[in-house]
């Protein structure tokens, strides 16, 4: 967060400009959720009883996104703000620590038993924040989410538990769709190839191979030695497709398609998958099970011999 932005904030946690409009001035209390998945489960949980805005418009990648003075005044005049964690909103965790001096805040990912959690090393930032794609573990994050929110909201008990129960039925309902097209897969010897590492929980969830261009984040550049590995992955598993990203430039891996085929592998670059965003609202995938299902669609239609 660079020094102008830190001052700004400053000055609105010390003279309390952050409140312009109180919970009792709104219609709604103003829920704001740092990226469009979490704002989405968000709303699923709380129904109408608030209105829930997403910081980061669909199609943007948290990795790289940088606050903005409009986002600090969101952020400091919400009733509740909701955050993702386990290190997603980069450079923001400066502004969620601040914020704890006088806002109501939400971490869904201390939902998350640290045992369930992918490291990439010992740092704390080496977490994979991609939680989102083990159904398992959002549903335990939208768990503790609710428990929060009653606990912000004891009037909303009966309102937020009815929700969770209708909501947290259809996302078992799509992790058994999800096994069954993944065990699928997994019988023709299939592998998922994607542009970053977005995908290891879900592989990890669903036991199917993972293999991807980038690392955990999209702040990291795809190397000479990168692009060979991936393409001899590509020519051991005689992958079919491979996977772009709605947040990431194709180029990459157009050049790892163009590789394979060099070494007579032909390999279709297909999507692209959703990954850390929605899509647009009103869409098939601008919310989260839409976007988990088009995902799961997409990658089974084209892997399938």
């Amino acid at each position: 967060m660079s020094r102008a932005l830190t001052f700004f904030l400053f000055v609105l946690l010390l003279f309390g400009a952050c409140k312009p409009a109180s919970d009792t001035q709104r219609e709604k209390p103003l829920i704001v959720a740092t990226t469009s998945i979490l704002a989405d489960g968000i709303q699923n949980l709380v129904g109408e009883k608030a209105e829930v805005i997403a910081l980061m418009p669909a199609g943007v990648d948290p990795h790289l996104y940088k606050a903005s003075v409009r986002d600090l005044d969101l952020l400091t005049s919400a009733d509740l703000v909701v955050y993702h964690g386990l290190y997603l909103e980069g450079k923001m965790t400066e502004i969620f620590e601040k914020l704890t001096l006088r806002q109501n805040l939400i971490d869904a990912s201390d939902g998350i038993p640290q045992t369930d959690l992918i490291r990439s090393g010992p740092e704390a930032h080496s977490v994979d924040p991609h939680i989102w794609f083990d159904i398992n573990l959002w549903s335990k994050a939208l768990t503790h989410a609710s428990k929060e929110l009653i606990q912000w909201k004891p009037e909303w008990k009966s309102i937020i538990e009815s929700n969770s129960e209708v909501y947290f039925q259809k996302l078992k309902n799509l992790e058994q769709e999800t096994r069954t097209k993944v065990n699928e897969l997994k019988s023709k010897n299939q592998v998922l190839v994607t542009a970053h590492d977005a995908f290891a929980y879900f592989g990890k969830a669903y036991g199917l191979e993972v293999y991807s261009l980038q690392g955990l984040s999209t702040l990291s550049e795809p190397g000479l030695r990168d692009l060979t590995e991936l393409i001899q992955i590509i020519q051991e598993h005689q992958v079919k497709a491979i996977f772009a990203e709605q947040t990431i430039s194709p180029k990459a891996l157009k050049a790892v398609a163009n590789g394979a085929a060099e070494k007579n592998q032909l390999v279709q670059l297909a999507g692209p998958l959703y990954t850390d965003s929605l899509d647009a609202p009103d869409t098939p995938a601008g919310t989260y099970l839409g976007m988990f299902s088009t995902n799961l669609n997409i990658i089974y239609q084209n892997l399938l011999p």
